[in-house]
């Protein structure tokens, strides 16, 4: 894992000054790293009845449908508001800088269908609790959340029910 991690690039003061932004761009870019990335992930999930991966915008587009290739499922994407074109169901929450909110297709999922939810980055855990949440509201079930990279001193897994995080990599 040591070479996974050794790829992803600080970028300092980004997007503000104080935070060292972690770029996977160029984990994304290496097509051997990115390979191994996605299998050492994907295979977590092999023979765990698997239905959709839900990736969350906007990374979690690349890692999630990755993901869904390789496992054999569909793939649905979370994103801000506006950007789905049809009915929606919508989830307002805090950040430590003001508020956000996401969209999810009302017809996301079957009653009881077995998901993923799939990001580049767990970091506060605000994003994915209300991802987490949406998916729940429509009747499915929250699997795992699959991470490619947790920045452990935000404690983002709190936020997040016991035992449904998993991190590639940990900062």
């Amino acid at each position: 894992m040591e070479d996974l991690r050794k790829i992803i690039r600080d970028v300092p003061d980004f997007p503000k000054k104080g935070i060292v932004f972690k770029d996977i761009t160029t984990l994304l870019s290496d097509a051997k790293s990115f390979h191994r990335m996605i299998d050492l992930i994907a295979h977590r999930y092999i023979g765990k009845n698997i239905q959709q991966v839900v990736g969350v915008e906007a990374r979690g587009f690349i890692l999630g449908s990755a993901l869904a290739y390789k496992l054999g499922t569909g793939v649905t994407l979370v994103r801000k508001p506006g950007k789905l074109p049809f009915k929606t169901r919508r989830k307002t929450y805090d950040l430590e800088y003001g508020s956000d909110t996401l969209e999810i297709h009302e017809d996301a999922f079957k009653k009881g269908d077995r998901v993923i939810v799939a990001d580049d980055l767990l970091a506060t855990g605000g994003t994915v609790a209300a991802v987490v949440s949406l998916v729940q509201e429509l009747g499915a079930e929250v699997v795992e959340c699959a991470f490619l990279a947790e920045i452990e001193f935000l404690h983002g897994r709190k936020r997040l029910p016991e035992g449904m995080t998993f991190s590639l990599l940990k900062f």
